[in-house]
């Protein structure tokens, strides 16, 4: 279904900015902003080493990070979140074993 501006839109109303692309999202809920803060600076300068076919939006609001991927094939798709998410729990496991950070 044609949504305007010439975006297609799902059965949920969502809209896709691209027909034939694969996405995905995922929030994840931190115990405060700044530990949110904190993982999004983490993981920001990993870019995908792959120049086509995958792209990757990162931004915090309140106490959530949010992870938006948008990808040619369900392969790259894949391995892309699942490389995110082992740098993720790596990110997790240090704030945990060093404690909250430290406001600036």
């Amino acid at each position: 279904m044609a949504a305007p501006g010439g975006e297609n839109e799902d059965a949920r109303g969502k809209t896709n900015p691209e027909p034939g692309k694969l996405e995905f999202s995922l929030d994840v809920p931190f115990p405060t902003s700044r530990e949110a803060e904190v993982a999004l600076c983490s993981l920001s300068p990993d870019r995908e080493p792959r120049k086509g076919g995958i792209s990757k939006h990162l931004s915090v609001s309140g106490r959530t990070l949010s992870v938006k991927w948008s990808a040619d094939e369900a392969r790259i798709l894949r391995v892309s979140v699942n490389s995110f998410l082992d740098h993720l729990s790596l990110v997790v496991e240090t704030m945990q074993m060093f404690g909250p950070p430290v406001s600036q």
